[in-house]
């Protein structure tokens, strides 16, 4: 499974790996909307923060898009308040920790601590985990938070002490340096230091590292991976699952070892306690939802409600009843007492998360984009004959009844209420020009995206994928300059250096004002100075223009002659009033976002306007910012054609050179055209009907000619007279190539052999 721009956790910074990359996150909707499944859902438990005036409650939501939002939920509306954007890979799960506060887990490895109620402030980064981070329990009323994940790790948490602020940390001699990142301004305050406080941990504050004298307390024993966390409002219990199919309960405050409950045939999915830390419910993938009481050691009944595997779990207030959900689709309504259980509804897809809002609705969290809200306490009330039945000890029997044709029917056939998501996109193909890609959505809509932009250029509507990339298909051979996938449900671009500046083109190609046919235009380069736009604008508010001016200027202009951009292109982009062309122009109002890391702090995610151009190699890629800034492109290898150029059998024309020629992929035909024409004219007639004598003087560089494109003799030779020009073309295994193909597509589609290419020239016959 590919992890978006993921590292790891701080002990392995030791292991050498590549150059940092550079992601972009393109989309064409705004932010008040999931474009992928929803992981997680929480609803509010501050009652000082309700919105009274309407009668609602806030609602928190975790998805695949990498992002969590706040909604402000009424009886027939929801409204996102905030999204709050940090995490690099899919948001897993999250909790409410005191009235103002949230915490996030993600495949990123990281857990993230947000201010609940601002506009997406992110208030620390803990980076503890070697794994994707799967599940969190806090306790309702302690500071204590648990976390665990794939890396066999179960960490408990002290959030008064993980999150004192870093000003009085300083003041206290427990922070070495740091300030708060870009991505927070400030950090809760009230905090006081607890006796927890020991050992020393790297903890990221936005995109700034601080290594703060805190270190959560392990809880050592589990051998696989950790699915599911549960604690009880005190913070004196603590169970976990995975996939062990055990459950193992702690001592939080201490991160000891209690007991080991077996029982579960499968992996253990879900888990939840009561307040007491009494009773405990688990739902597994072997079928089944099994009561525990911790006092006794043991199960003390077991539910066969679902077919599949059970993934969620929810209570009502007083553990009477249990809603549950998972890969079966459905969600039923169990009485623990009585076993009677009713099936709510029926889901389109497998039930990841249930949140329960004031024992009244039941909010369902699916891979869907999208949220939907189903009637809950209407539930409790209206048993119906044809949606109940109870629940047997053993799974097959609940398995066997539905196969009989006596599945219950649905007490509800709609949600009440659904919070729209995005269609998030499943699938995407790299179109041969490597600047356009084709993508298809979970309902089927094919759109055609611009990489250069980030944009949406055309919308085919419901249509076949696979013919609309046939007929998109265009015969030209361009190198792979990115890489693209849809984890996130949204295209995401990868630039990883050198690779992403192995892709020129011509700017007459993109209809640059003003360029000649010989200005080239590195595609990376040009990509990422539209990208940083904005960052760039506003460091050079920030510093002195003359100084600033005369540096950027400077070292464009040595970067744009080295690396053989020419100066037109550079001539043209400073005439643009932005410097940056409109090919490479990406969108304010839907701006993508950046995911990449520095050498400290760790990966982290941002919108490109929201970049203010304090940011440099602690927090971007050193080799991006002196692409950008500076001009310069990293050491790499100019991948040229080489190729043979002989005159066609048969025909009366002289051969012109000895040994190979060598041009850069993207050189045309024509100039191959321009070349010949230009060494035959050496030997044409001449006037008084001697031969002219090819000269040192007129004669052109094998090399250089054709790599640079030049297409004139020099001075003092002869030329063509317009009755007399002979009209030549050139042949690639018997096939005439178009003036405008380039040596890049005539390999890899007319010649195909890893041998190097041979071009014949020949007048074009009568």
């Amino acid at each position: 499974m590919h992890r978006v721009a993921s590292t790891g956790n701080a002990a392995n910074a030791s292991r050498p790996r590549k150059e940092r990359r550079i992601t972009l996150v393109f989309s064409d909707s705004y932010d008040s909307k999931h474009c992928s499944g929803i992981n997680c859902v929480k609803v509010s438990g501050a009652s000082v923060h309700k919105n009274s005036a309407q009668g609602g409650d806030y609602l928190f939501t975790g998805s695949r898009d990498g992002t969590l939002k706040r909604w402000e939920v009424g009886s027939d509306a929801a409204v996102c308040c905030a999204t709050f954007e940090s995490h690099v890979d899919w948001v897993n799960d999250v909790v409410q920790t005191g009235s103002d506060m949230i915490v996030s887990c993600s495949s990123d490895t990281t857990l993230k601590a947000w201010k609940a109620f601002s506009s997406g402030e992110c208030v620390r980064t803990f980076r503890q985990h070697s794994d994707y981070v799967t599940s969190l329990a806090a306790a309702k009323d302690s500071n204590t938070l648990a976390s665990g994940g794939l890396g066999c790790e179960v960490f408990i948490w002290d959030l008064e002490a993980a999150l004192v602020p870093v000003s009085r940390a300083a003041k206290d001699g427990m922070v070495e340096g740091g300030s708060e990142g870009s991505h927070s301004s400030g950090s809760p305050g009230g905090f006081v230091l607890s006796d927890r406080a020991t050992a020393v941990n790297s903890i990221s504050s936005g995109t700034v590292s601080i290594s703060q004298g805190y270190s959560p307390v392990p809880a050592k024993g589990h051998k696989e991976s950790v699915y599911a966390l549960a604690i009880n409002d005190a913070g004196t219990v603590l169970v976990s699952g995975g996939t062990e199919k055990v459950i193992r309960v702690w001592d939080p405050r201490s991160g000891s070892k209690q007991m080991k409950l077996k029982g579960h045939t499968d992996n253990v999915r879900t888990l939840l306690m009561d307040s007491s830390g009494r009773l405990c419910i688990s739902g597994s993938s072997d079928s089944t939802i099994r009561l525990w009481d911790l006092g006794q050691q043991r199960c003390i009944h077991s539910y066969a409600v679902h077919t599949d595997s059970v993934w969620a779990l929810a209570s009502s207030p007083s553990f009477s009843h249990v809603y549950s959900g998972g890969r079966d689709l459905s969600v039923y309504l169990t009485d623990l007492s009585s076993r009677e259980s009713t099936l709510l509804c029926m889901e389109q897809h497998p039930v990841l998360q249930l949140a329960l809002q004031d024992d009244e609705w039941l909010w369902v969290a699916t891979p869907d984009s999208s949220l939907h809200r189903w009637p809950a306490r209407s539930s409790l009330k209206t048993m119906q004959k044809g949606s109940s039945f109870v629940a047997g000890s053993l799974p097959y029997a609940r398995a066997r009844a539905s196969l009989d044709g006596s599945a219950p029917v649905p007490l509800h056939a709609e949600p009440a209420f659904v919070i729209p998501g995005t269609p998030g996109i499943l699938r995407h193909a790299v179109l041969n020009d490597r600047r356009h890609a084709l993508t298809k959505d979970a309902v089927g809509i094919v759109k055609l995206w611009e990489i250069t932009r980030g944009t949406v250029v055309e919308d085919f509507g419901k249509v076949s994928f696979e013919e609309k990339e046939k007929e998109l298909f265009e015969m030209v051979s361009v190198p792979a300059w990115f890489t693209m996938d849809t984890r996130l449900g949204s295209i995401s671009v990868h630039l990883d250096t050198p690779q992403c500046f192995t892709a020129e083109i011509y700017a007459v190609d993109l209809q640059v004002p003003g360029a000649s046919d010989e200005t080239k235009l590195n595609l990376g380069q040009e990509t990422l100075r539209g990208l940083l736009a904005h960052w760039l604008a506003c460091r050079k508010q920030k510093t002195s223009p003359k100084i600033a001016d005369g540096e950027f200027l400077a070292g464009a202009g040595s970067g744009t002659a080295e690396h053989g951009l020419g100066r037109g292109a550079h001539d043209d982009a400073a005439s643009h009033s932005s410097g940056v062309f409109s090919t490479f122009e990406f969108s304010t109002k839907l701006p993508p976002s950046i995911i990449t890391e520095g050498s400290q702090g760790g990966p982290w995610r941002k919108k490109a306007t929201e970049l203010d151009g304090t940011e440099d190699e602690k927090e971007l890629p050193l080799w991006c910012i002196d692409c950008v800034l500076n001009g310069r492109l990293p050491p790499r290898e100019h991948v040229k054609c080489s190729f043979f150029l002989q005159p066609y059998e048969g025909t009366s024309l002289q051969g012109l050179t000895q040994g190979k020629l060598s041009a850069p992929r993207i050189l045309r035909i024509q100039k191959v055209l321009n070349y010949v024409l230009d060494k035959l004219v050496v030997d044409r007639p001449a006037d008084d009907g001697t031969s002219v004598l090819a000269s040192t003087s007129v004669q052109l560089s094998s090399q250089q000619s054709a790599a640079n494109g030049h297409t004139s003799s020099k001075a003092g030779s002869r030329t063509w007279q317009h009755q007399s020009k002979p009209h030549i073309e050139i042949l690639c295994n018997q096939q005439v190539l178009p003036p405008d193909m380039s040596l890049g597509t005539v390999r890899a589609y007319v010649w195909k052999k890893p041998e190097d290419l041979c071009l014949q020239y020949r007048t074009i016959p009568e």
